[in-house]
């Protein structure tokens, strides 16, 4: 068989099992966790690989004391060797005042930036969620269940998914079957510097899931990061 009809009727084959198993727990079935697990992990797989072949255009702001500081707007695709590649095509950034004021800002700036980029470098740790690692948590008993029988919804949750007392919230929409978002409860360094991350997932029509926004919250330092992934096409058209 072809190879690239191949791959085409093997991920039509695992689409459909994620969506069965998603649609028994709609229906009243109750899946083992087991099964459950598989289906996360497979949608996120699939979805991932797919991916690989868009291009989008991903925003950057961070805000301090809710005052946004810096936009960034940058061109994204994954280059032949799979790496996700950027390309900054607009930054804008807030004026610093001058004098001592100015000085004291511009302290306070890199201090932020160093920050952000430790903000940034955990994002990229939990977005998107590493099948292996929700695998691992799942075999060391640090998962759990909580249906919603009101909303027809399930929640699963992952802890020390990659750190210590982490904690990965995956909410499932069972009108459509699918992962709709992740809260993740997390810190940078050390548990008193916690952040949260909540992540919203949107769908292609082929059932592929994509992140299409993704906010940080570290209180300790009033910053907050949000990240909309928008303009989605195929490479080339």
């Amino acid at each position: 068989m072809h190879k690239g009809r191949w791959f085409s009727v093997h991920l039509c084959l695992v689409l459909v099992s994620v969506a069965l198993l998603f649609c028994s727990i709609a229906t009243g079935q109750t899946p083992a966790p087991k099964e459950r697990v598989e289906a996360i992990k497979s949608s996120f797989q699939q979805s991932q690989a797919l991916l690989r072949k868009y291009e989008w255009i991903e925003t950057q702001v961070v805000s301090y004391k809710g005052e946004e500081k810096s936009r960034k707007q940058s061109r994204c695709y994954y280059g032949v060797d799979g790496q996700l590649q950027k390309v900054e095509e607009n930054v804008t950034k807030a004026d610093t005042p001058g004098g001592l004021r100015g000085r004291a800002a511009k302290n306070k700036k890199e201090d932020i930036t160093d920050y952000l980029q430790q903000a940034v470098a955990t994002i990229k740790q939990y977005v998107p969620p590493d099948p292996a690692l929700i695998q691992k948590s799942f075999e060391s008993g640090h998962s759990a269940i909580f249906p919603n029988p009101q909303t027809k919804a399930t929640a699963i949750s992952f802890s020390s998914y990659l750190k210590p007392n982490d904690n990965l919230l995956f909410q499932i929409d069972m009108a459509n079957n699918r992962i709709s978002g992740v809260q993740i409860q997390t810190y940078i360094e050390s548990p008193e510097d916690a952040v949260t991350l909540n992540v919203s997932y949107s769908t292609f029509p082929d059932g592929t899931i994509y992140p299409a926004q993704t906010t940080l919250n570290a209180p300790a330092k009033n910053v907050t990061v949000t990240i909309q992934n928008t303009g989605y096409r195929m490479v080339g058209n």
